[in-house]
């Protein structure tokens, strides 16, 4: 994969010689560029590998290769992430949320390259997933590791991680916009006008990127031949509110399935043998769920769904409209387990490319279904188009991202008041049962999720560990008040913590409340401090989130806590130097 040490002299220089805003003007096209090529050598990969596959016709001549590729290609991703990667690479967008909010933006560097060697075999062998994640994570990675070349700060760190991402997505579906708002709407808490410029520079570059080098027959893009009639608004309204219901089915049973196959953690090969061959079934009786679907959401616009049938072992019953219709809606159903499948047993890929497979599938059968009842005439095409909204919508909970991206990749804004319709009426539904979407459920649930609050944000970044005060003077518990006035007269503090010889915290000593008795010299020798030690109004654990820290600081109306690491005494921490520290994050965080 590319990389910038070969940059880094000139660069350097040019850090020095020129302002921050032209610094990161300059980074943009180049993060761009790296995470554009590198979403190219995804797409040529996977194209290649299934040219690979087919020589010979292999696939249509012999169709049980299509149950036997899966299994091989998760197999293989499993021992390549164990040999060469340590057994975990860190999958998803809800990965890049983490480490934005958990790790100031540091991505690892083996990302910039390990999820396209990955998600390039498992998909490539006909695993049931996008690409889109894998190239996110890349890209994310990218802009990241470029940060932390150039020593940047954590706000510079995070907007070049979400060019990266930007770039990907721009160039993995020749939809510029749609990758500037992806970047706002799933990685950026907090985003003002003038980090527009650099998202914008970074996606029309790695847009560039795939438009130059890909072949078009690589590229996903569907020429819209229908437009928009404002008598089919009703049925527009009725699919976002199905697209809303599929979103949410979509939603927990994913979930469902992750937990199913996390019992096998520690049996990595039995995994994903068993997920394989879940898989391989899954496909020998629905053939479209091979690889990521885009061929089959082209065939459903093209209204030539009995294609998709004729390929399946199904196609046994016959291929009558009404059976057709059945398969497309049972497609919409099961694809969710085959992509969740393929992820949960080993394979690397996301949920994009199988939202938008679902979401095309929900439309073509709410269309053909009204038009087969003789309700209504609607333009089976468009309908399968704008379903791709409502369930990218409800899914990724990124309304406009769905909007602008099939409007981009159908060419055209002719169906941008449809879109608007089932995206916003998915995403409204949704949001009212899934706060979440799916890729931040579980990091909302262990607190660890980042938000449009920039308190909530910069209380995520900062750590314990970085602001325990050590320069508190303990004293033991059988000292006596004649020592522990000889360490009051040598501290500035007026707080003392009560440690044992195992360091393990047994009270506190407020000098207020000593005050009067240690002036009374005849007591020095007959008061000890475990008389006149008092329980601390609360402990802070060493693994506390800053949340909960001032949380406790609330409750107790402390200025002053202790910090425990399992019992064992670490130290203090203060509400006065945790709001200096709020101060300074502010000023880092905050987009000029």
């Amino acid at each position: 994969m590319p990389h910038y040490k070969k940059y880094k002299i000139p660069l350097l220089w040019l850090r020095r010689h020129t302002s921050d805003r032209e610094f990161m003007l300059l980074s943009s096209v180049l993060v761009g560029l790296t995470a554009g090529l590198s979403a190219v050598v995804l797409k040529s990969l996977v194209h290649y590998i299934h040219l690979l596959l087919a020589y010979g016709n292999r696939l249509l001549d012999q169709p049980y290769w299509l149950v036997i590729f899966p299994i091989i290609g998760i197999l293989l991703t499993v021992l390549v992430v164990r040999t060469f990667f340590k057994g975990s690479i860190g999958r998803g967008t809800a990965n890049i949320l983490y480490n934005i909010s958990q790790k100031s933006s540091i991505v690892e560097r083996h990302k910039m390259y390990s999820h396209v060697v990955t998600s390039a075999i498992t998909a490539g062998f006909g695993g049931s997933a996008g690409l889109e994640s894998p190239i996110v994570v890349t890209g994310s990675a990218i802009g990241s590791n470029y940060g932390r070349d150039y020593h940047l700060n954590y706000r510079d760190r995070t907007l070049l991680l979400a060019c990266g991402a930007a770039a990907g997505i721009a160039a993995v579906f020749n939809a510029p916009i749609a990758g500037v708002l992806f970047a706002i709407e799933v990685l950026l808490t907090d985003i003002s006008i003038a980090a527009f410029i650099p998202l914008i520079i970074s996606a029309v570059v790695g847009t560039l990127c795939s438009k130059i080098i890909l072949e078009e027959e690589i590229l996903f893009n569907i020429g819209q031949r229908e437009y928009f009639e404002a008598s089919h608004v009703p049925f527009y309204v009725l699919l976002g509110v199905l697209a809303g219901m599929m979103s949410v089915y979509y939603t927990r049973m994913a979930l469902r399935v992750e937990e199913v196959f996390e019992s096998y953690q520690q049996k990595v090969y039995i995994r994903a043998l068993v997920g394989g061959m879940l898989l391989g079934l899954l496909i020998m009786l629905f053939p479209p769920l091979f690889g990521e679907g885009y061929n089959s959401i082209m065939v459903l616009e093209r209204n030539n769904a009995e294609k998709l049938l004729q390929d399946s072992w199904l196609a046994f019953f016959g291929t009558n409209e009404w059976l057709v219709l059945g398969f497309v809606g049972a497609l919409s159903l099961v694809k969710v387990f085959a992509s969740t499948i393929t992820i949960a047993s080993g394979g690397n890929g996301g949920n994009f490319a199988p939202s938008m497979f679902v979401g095309a599938s929900t439309g073509y059968f709410f269309a053909r279904l009204i038009n087969m009842l003789n309700i209504s005439n609607l333009p089976v095409s468009s309908f399968s188009m704008v379903g791709m909204a409502g369930i990218l919508s409800g899914v990724m909970h990124a309304p406009l991202t769905a909007v602008f991206l099939i409007a981009e990749i159908t060419g055209g804004y002719t169906l941008m008041i449809p879109l608007m319709l089932v995206a916003a009426s998915s995403y409204a539904m949704v949001k009212y049962f899934e706060p979440y979407s799916l890729d931040t459920k579980k990091l909302a649930q262990k607190g660890q999720l980042l938000t449009g609050n920039k308190d909530r944000t910069i209380l995520h970044i900062m750590k314990i560990r970085h602001l325990i005060e050590s320069e508190f003077q303990p004293i033991s518990p059988d000292a006596t008040l004649g020592e522990l006035v000889q360490v009051i007269a040598h501290s500035r503090r007026n707080l003392f913590p009560v440690v044992n010889a195992e360091n393990k915290l047994e009270g506190v000593i407020f000098l207020e409340n000593v005050r009067e008795i240690m002036f009374k010299t005849d007591k020095y020798d007959l008061v000890h401090v475990k008389e006149l030690m008092v329980k601390p109004p609360a402990v802070v654990q060493y693994d506390d989130s800053m949340a909960d820290v001032m949380k406790k600081f609330d409750e107790s109306g402390a200025w002053n806590l202790p910090v425990l690491r399992q019992e064992r005494y670490m130290g203090f921490v203060s509400k006065s130097s945790i709001f200096t520290k709020y101060r300074k994050l502010l000023i880092k965080t905050t987009n000029a």
